[in-house]
């Protein structure tokens, strides 16, 4: 039987266009699982695989979508059976492999997780790549020494969808929160997920000559990279770390050494896409504990598969508040 999926195609003049179109199942992937998809989400990569690819996708006609949760339908592996609840994320899956913008994927067994207690499928596309990457950088915070009480956590790129989760788990966690935003239109919604402090983009978006300035902050989950990553790396506490998570200001990094030689800060790299398997159990059950649901909630906005060629542009322009659930069957 057919079903839905949205077929990125390209054009002999490298043009790529987007639509909803039926398949079958033998057109999936090879793979040991076959999944019935509940939600996906829509995250910057996923901007990028439904227009031009970045040079993420290889071969068209491709199916985005790096994330996906729904219901095992088959299963030549023994680890799954038709009926569990599974998630996935990263991988390369919505990349190199056809994702979940459809209502069947076929992926390899090794790169879902089963779905933690307490947590629906739609929830856990409310998580997705960015609250799953979220998750990971307020651990390696922890595993870096932490703990509520130390002082102020900044979170840069607040309002995106990395910074959301991380707003809202480090305030669930006890911390306070500074969120940096460029967006002056937000500054309630982040104080809704929990922070207490509004810091704008441009207090801090400058790259000074100054190696170290007062110390600030106990930690930081910085979706930005650039030159903001270098300020706040001159403003941290003796010790103290940073996770970096996006680079949505730049690639580069014009900083110097001196608050690592000087005041031992640690910038810690999170990559969400080949995590080992432990640790997103790991990642997954802190979500399903420690994240409130009533602010993952007032985060979401709905959609369906026929939304997503405008969401894609929208996401690559910054344009996208919270955490986009897709209805994949809606």
């Amino acid at each position: 039987m057919s079903f839905n999926a949205l077929i990125v195609e390209k054009n002999d003049d490298g043009k790529t266009h987007a639509a909803v179109t039926q398949i079958t199942e033998d057109q999936l992937p090879a793979g040991d699982v076959t999944v019935a998809v509940d939600y996906s989400t829509v995250n910057y990569k996923d901007g990028l695989c439904i227009g031009p690819g970045g040079g993420l996708v290889r071969n068209y006609p491709h199916v985005p979508g790096i994330d996906f949760a729904g219901t095992v339908a088959a299963s030549d592996d023994p680890r799954y059976k038709p009926g569990d609840k599974v998630v996935l994320t990263g991988w390369r899956v919505g990349e190199a492999h056809w994702g979940g913008y459809a209502q069947k994927a076929r992926v390899k067994a090794d790169w879902l997780v089963p779905l933690p207690d307490g947590l629906s499928t739609r929830q856990a596309m409310a998580v997705g790549t960015a609250g799953f990457t979220a998750m990971l950088a307020v651990m390696a915070l922890e595993d870096h020494g932490l703990k509520a009480g130390n002082g102020p956590v900044l979170v840069t790129g607040a309002a995106g969808g990395v910074g959301s989760v991380a707003v809202a788990l480090l305030a669930a966690l006890g911390h306070e929160v500074a969120a940096v935003t460029g967006r002056p239109e937000t500054a309630d919604y982040l104080r809704s997920l929990g922070a207490t402090q509004i810091v704008p983009r441009e207090q801090i978006n400058e790259t000074i000559k100054r190696p170290l300035e007062s110390e600030m902050w106990a930690g930081c989950v910085d979706a930005v990279g650039g030159a903001m990553l270098a300020r706040v790396l001159g403003q941290m506490k003796y010790g103290a770390s940073v996770s970096a998570v996006g680079l949505a200001g730049g690639a580069g990094l014009p900083a110097t050494v001196v608050p690592f030689l000087l005041r031992g800060v640690n910038l810690l790299g999170i990559d969400s896409v080949m995590q080992p398997y432990d640790n997103r159990v790991r990642a997954w059950g802190r979500i399903a504990r420690d994240l409130p649901m009533d602010k993952l909630d007032a985060m979401i906005q709905p959609a369906t598969l026929a939304d997503l060629p405008r969401l894609g542009a929208e996401i690559l322009k910054g344009q996208i508040k919270g955490r986009v659930v897709v209805d994949v069957n809606g």
